[in-house]
């Protein structure tokens, strides 16, 4: 595959020393070329560059009857987005959360009137992992639409272990179908379950002995998170669990300070790959996080669709010299956007995020965010042929027009199923 006459293609290209997340002014260096090319072969990029050097190239001469070659005259190309923080094992959107929340009712009337997460969890428990599975497929698909290439995919809607292990069995089943990439994380410590309540310690220790060692040992998940927040779990649970699954080689990332501040410094020694939400962060975890390679994962979806003033503080993170990537938090009860775009809109009118810096976050951080920053995120030779061609002249454009799909062409991992 061959893309040629690209307007404006975006490399986020990085030097070989520069091998850690982006950060501060780093986050605008989005590497342009105009009239830019790149050709893919057997799923991978094997070169960049200018429209006139490819079609010189002596090696496209030889393929030249094979290659597909997609004209991308007057379009912007960049990195498939990585969307780094979803939840896509449900069934059925949470409308009546919806409703009750613009009427203003509590969490605990939405509860009463049949919605809340509960609605969520008892649907995920009695469903088959067929039924589950073409949830996922099919949200992967809008998703793609979109322009993202790759997927961290959370169960947390079962709260069981056989509930909680059939939702990872159901995100390798639609991953097997989607030309993507999909990374499962288990999200078993969502939230306490309603027969434990009082008993938190008792569902740690489940998650602990049951959940994590079977999730390891079927290969289901390449992390755990834990949502560490008032209401949820508390930072003793949180290492709890943390230490349990890097016993078990997994790597770990939480949902941190969305509704109250925790103190996230002590989360340092687990080296997680991410931290997210982060609304409510003090100033000290703000400097620790600077000096080490956890990103801030921020996840704006969620702050709008719940009418919320405050937005995390952006500016702050990336003035400070944290890295920070952008995902959409698809989730039925807080953010049921599949958009990149639109979180990136967010980002930057709600977060005051440059359209660089937003680029970034949404592509390479969110790599980053991933632990796959070899393979994904920048359009580099030998990366994975992950690329979004969207029917606009310049980036800036792609977070400007909110609400609209103007993603043209996705390239998965060297496929191209969606072509207009």
């Amino acid at each position: 595959m061959l893309l040629v006459s690209i307007s404006q293609l975006l490399t986020l290209q990085t030097s070989p020393a520069n091998s850690r997340p982006r950060r501060g002014r780093e986050l605008k260096e989005l590497g342009i070329i105009e009239d830019g090319a790149v050709l893919c072969l057997g799923g991978k990029i094997v070169s960049v560059g200018k429209t006139k050097d490819a079609l010189r190239d002596p090696s496209l001469k030889k393929l030249r009857r094979k290659v597909i070659e997609i004209d991308c005259a007057g379009k912007v190309v960049l990195p498939g987005f990585v969307d780094s923080h979803t939840h896509p094992v449900f069934l059925s959107p949470r409308l009546v959360d919806f409703e009750k929340r613009i009427e203003g009712a509590s969490y605990e009337e939405i509860a009463e009137a049949g919605g809340g997460m509960r609605s969520s969890l008892d649907a995920v428990r009695k469903a088959g992992k067929s039924l589950l599975a073409g949830k996922i497929l099919a949200a992967l698909h809008d998703m793609a639409a979109h322009g993202t290439t790759t997927v961290e995919a959370k169960s947390g809607y079962g709260l069981t272990v056989e509930s909680e292990l059939k939702s990872l069995e159901a995100i390798r089943d639609a991953a097997s179908r989607w030309q993507g990439t999909v990374v499962p994380t288990l999200l078993g410590a969502h939230v306490v379950p309603k027969e434990f309540q009082g008993r938190s310690q008792k569902y740690v220790e489940i998650v602990c002995k049951d959940m994590i060692p079977h999730a390891a040992r079927r290969r289901l998940a390449r992390f755990v998170d834990v949502f560490c927040d008032k209401g949820a779990f508390t930072a003793n649970e949180t290492e709890q669990i943390f230490e349990v699954a890097v016993q078990h080689g997994l790597d770990v990332r939480a949902h941190v300070g969305q509704l109250s501040e925790t103190v996230v410094w002590p989360f340092l020694r687990f080296n997680p790959a991410s931290l997210d939400h982060m609304d409510h962060v003090s100033e000290d975890d703000i400097t620790q996080l600077a000096t080490s390679d956890t990103v801030a994962t921020l996840v704006p979806g969620a702050n709008y669709f719940l009418g919320l003033k405050d937005y995390p503080p952006a500016r702050k993170f990336i003035d400070t010299g944290v890295p920070v990537a952008l995902a959409t938090d698809y989730n039925p009860g807080t953010s049921p956007t599949m958009s990149m775009p639109m979180a990136m809109s967010l980002a930057c009118t709600q977060m005051k995020m440059a359209p660089a810096e937003a680029i970034a976050a949404a592509t390479i951080n969110g790599a980053w965010a991933l632990r796959l920053a070899d393979r994904k995120g920048s359009i580099e030779r030998g990366k994975d042929a992950d690329l979004a061609v969207f029917a606009l002249d310049d980036y800036r454009e792609i977070p400007y027009w909110f609400g609209t799909n103007h993603c043209e062409i996705t390239v998965l991992n060297g496929t191209t199923p969606r072509v207009l």
